[in-house]
C-alpha cells in the first residue's frame, strides 16, 4: 500500500469486558493494512478522543457486545467536536441495544447520535473494513 497508512482506534465502550471479539476486529483491520491502536475493554469516550488526538485518528470504531452500547455512545460526537475531533469517522457495532429491536430503529438512533456508520450483530469484519475503505476514498 503506497498510501500512507490510515489509523482507528479501536475499543469495547463502557464496562464491557467482551475481549474476544475485540480481537478479532483488532487482527482483521490490522491484516486490511490499518494502523490499529487498539484500547481493549472498558474504554470510556474520553480515552477514545484522547487516543484518537494523540494518534492523529481517522476514525473511532466503538464496539459493544453486553447490550448498553446506546448508554454508553450518548453524547460522544459532541464529545468528539468539543475536542476539535468534528470530521472524524465514528462507527459501531456489535450487540449495540437491549433485547430484540428492528436494526433499522436501532442504526436510525445511532445515526441520529453521530455515528457514521452502525453494524448490528454478527457482522463480519469484512463489512466494516469495506465501509471504512469507502469512507476513507481507499481504493479497494
Amino acid at each position: 500500500m503506497s498510501v500512507q497508512k490510515k489509523t482507528i482506534v479501536l475499543g469495547v465502550i463502557g464496562a464491557d469486558v467482551h475481549a474476544v471479539g475485540n480481537k478479532i476486529l483488532y487482527y482483521a483491520f490490522t491484516e486490511a493494512g490499518f494502523n490499529v491502536v487498539n484500547l481493549g475493554v472498558m474504554v470510556s469516550q474520553e480515552e477514545y478522543i484522547a487516543a484518537a488526538i494523540e494518534t492523529a485518528a481517522d476514525a473511532i470504531i466503538v464496539s459493544s457486545l453486553y447490550g448498553h452500547g446506546e448508554l454508553d455512545c450518548r453524547g460522544m460526537r459532541d464529545k468528539c467536536i468539543e475536542s476539535g475531533l468534528d470530521g472524524i469517522l465514528l462507527y459501531v457495532g456489535g450487540n449495540i441495544v437491549v433485547g430484540k429491536q428492528p436494526f433499522e430503529d436501532v442504526e436510525k438512533r445511532f445515526r441520529a447520535m453521530g455515528f457514521d456508520r452502525v453494524f448490528g450483530p454478527g457482522t463480519a469484519p469484512e463489512a466494516a473494513i469495506k465501509a471504512l475503505r469507502e469512507d476513507l476514498g481507499l481504493a479497494d
